[in-house]
């Protein structure tokens, strides 16, 4: 793989296993509690969707809109993701993720810097669903460390407030070092896995 292309085969199996557990939830299950900031599993597979269409609109060098359309939770949900990831990748696939690129807030930073954003922002949510849901669940051990190490290098203390806060992310959770890579990263994104165990 080329340097270019390795982050972008990284977000596909990111985005595979998150598409797959959105999938996989039954209708019975949208009104369960998730990990993720009081959301119920309905409003984080909305956000997973809408995000994916925010996600190609900034790929591809536009604006991204406000507010989602709050239909992902129902019919469709399953075909709207992976239409959303497919558009996503093509996007990047096309793209040149050498060098570096000016983002507002952040300066100079590598080009595959929001692609990595997205790789962990999915993998994230994944670990979220498959808590949600209850069952178990394999996750992709190396899109896990690649989120980690990315969110470790680029999460500054000021995006982190207390639940219910304008902040994306509560204060970070104290995991054990041997714990599970998804443990890490849910608990250094403000998750508390011994709760979701």
């Amino acid at each position: 793989m080329t340097p270019s292309a390795e982050p972008v085969a990284l977000l596909s199996r990111s985005l595979d296993q998150a598409g797959a557990l959105v999938a996989s939830v039954t209708d019975d299950q949208l009104t369960l509690p998730t990990p993720c900031r009081a959301w119920t599993v309905a409003e984080l597979v909305d956000h997973l969707v809408d995000g994916l269409a925010r996600s190609v609109q900034r790929a591809g060098g536009g604006t991204p809109t406000e507010g989602g359309t709050g239909q992902a939770a129902g019919r469709g949900r399953a075909e709207a993701f992976s239409d959303g990831s497919a558009k996503l990748l093509g996007v990047w696939a096309r793209a040149d993720l050498t060098g570096t690129i000016e983002l507002p807030g952040m300066g100079e930073v590598p080009a595959r810097f929001p692609v990595d954003q997205q790789i962990t922002e999915f993998a994230v949510h994944a670990w979220d669903l498959a808590k949600a849901l209850g069952r178990p669940f394999t996750l992709d051990p190396e899109v896990g460390e690649t989120a980690l190490t990315w969110a470790r290098g680029a999460l500054r203390p000021e995006f982190r407030g207390e639940e219910g806060g304008p902040e994306a992310f509560g204060p970070e959770v104290t995991a054990r070092p041997d714990a599970p890579v998804y443990d890490r990263l849910a608990a250094f994104f403000g998750r508390d896995p011994g709760r979701w165990s």
